[in-house]
């Protein structure tokens, strides 16, 4: 077996361990353990580890409890509001591309009459619709990755 397989599997035996294994990755696991005595010792050892320092009981001040506690439950809020302000931008981006299609024709029409009127060139006043389409959605991202970066520095 390769050092790659012997990788896997320590990762698995830990993931394992914390969150679960999903059933594929359970029956490969198992077959490289059947296999692998260093990985078998390895999986007993961790096992044997943790039961050892789930045995040991800490006292905890109730003080602290009840501080990390309402903690948990500040972040826990926080983080439920910052996920939830994303709908209305992507309500409003719904509707700024549903209006566009819908007045896509329109605006069409005026760039050109407003081109023809002035005297300016095809490829300018085509431009100034090009410009019009795509000019909500380049705000709306310059918009958006400095609302990102700025909850990245919090």
């Amino acid at each position: 077996m390769n050092t790659s397989d012997h990788h896997r599997a320590e990762r698995l035996i830990a993931e394992g361990r914390i969150e679960g294994l999903a059933p594929a990755e359970r029956q490969w696991l198992d077959a490289h353990l059947e296999g692998c005595a260093a990985c078998d010792a390895f999986a007993r050892s961790t096992a044997q580890a943790i039961d050892s320092l789930r045995s040991i009981s800490v006292e905890v001040d109730s003080e602290l409890v009840r501080r990390t506690r309402l903690l948990v439950s500040f972040r826990r809020r926080e983080l439920e509001r910052q996920g939830s302000w994303l709908l209305p931008v992507w309500v409003c981006c719904g509707l700024s591309w549903v209006m566009g299609i819908a007045t896509a024709p329109l605006a069409w029409r005026g760039f050109e009459w407003l081109g023809r009127h002035a005297g300016l060139p095809k490829l300018a006043w085509e431009g100034g619709f090009v410009l019009w389409w795509t000019l909500p959605a380049l705000v709306t991202v310059l918009v958006l990755a400095a609302a990102f970066r700025r909850r990245e520095a919090l």
